[in-house]
């Protein structure tokens, strides 16, 4: 037989294992929420560190678009793909703009706009005289390119876009894509659109559209002639064949 005491003891003992067992159960209950919220905060750590790298890309591109010039901006302007970027220093030298002053308004505050020289006229001006400047300047820039393109700089610039045939090719069939070049009608501005030249046919023609809305004095007349007189060596030959006009396999007569 057993004896009841034992039995007591073992009842009394029994539910002191179960509560350490509970705790034993409950300890184990709190320390697994704890990796999640571990994981939770790496992930919050993560994001933290994504965002601010975001913003700070952010404000990496925000800057490097502060940090672009006037002439920069325009040049890289679609339909723009003409002009090349002429020197700041070209610009500053007064010889070099001498009489434009008195063929555009605005002319000091287009100038300071081209220059990226700070000034308090925008908030002077109205709107409408705002957007004069801007127009003003955008004339202004072409003029002094028109000029600048005659210079040796101006013309090395300009071969490297008649060497990636940035000005276009003549539609000539007879010229085979020869490249071309710029040209205007007339020195005076807004008197005719610019023109491709082709040195090979010595002929013009329009260029793509996105491009007949630009002045043709922007480029002037001499500039063509004078490349092709310093890059000598670019001259093409003439085309040998023209296209000789049939009837039926008859020539036609010229009478």
């Amino acid at each position: 037989m057993v004896d009841s005491k034992m039995i007591i003891n073992f009842e009394k003992s029994s539910p002191s294992n179960s509560r350490g067992d509970g705790k034993a159960k409950d300890k184990e209950r709190i320390s697994v929420p704890s990796t999640s919220s571990g994981k939770s905060q790496l992930k919050n750590n993560c994001s933290d560190e994504e965002s601010e790298t975001d913003s700070e890309e952010s404000d990496v591109s925000g800057s490097d678009g502060d940090d672009t010039s006037w002439i920069s901006w325009f040049c890289n302007l679609r339909g723009n793909e003409f002009f090349c970027e002429v020197d700041d220093e070209y610009i500053q030298d007064d010889f070099n703009l001498c009489g434009l002053s008195s063929q555009l308004p605005y002319y000091d505050y287009a100038l300071d706009l081209i220059l990226d020289v700070d000034s308090s006229h925008s908030d002077m001006f109205t709107e409408e005289q705002n957007e004069l400047v801007e127009s003003a300047a955008e004339m202004l820039y072409g003029l002094i390119h028109a000029r600048y393109i005659l210079t040796s700089k101006g013309m090395a610039a300009m071969l490297e876009k008649y060497k990636n045939y940035d000005f276009g090719r003549c539609p000539r069939v007879y010229c085979c894509g020869q490249p071309c070049l710029p040209v205007g009608q007339s020195d005076i501005p807004r008197s005719s659109t610019v023109k491709i030249y082709c040195p090979k046919c010595e002929d013009i023609c329009n260029p793509r559209s996105k491009y007949q809305g630009i002045d043709g004095a922007y480029f002037g007349t001499t500039f063509p002639l004078l490349f092709l007189m310093t890059y000598g060596h670019l001259k093409p030959q003439k085309p040998t064949m023209s296209y000789i006009p049939r009837v039926f396999g008859f020539k036609i007569h010229k009478s």
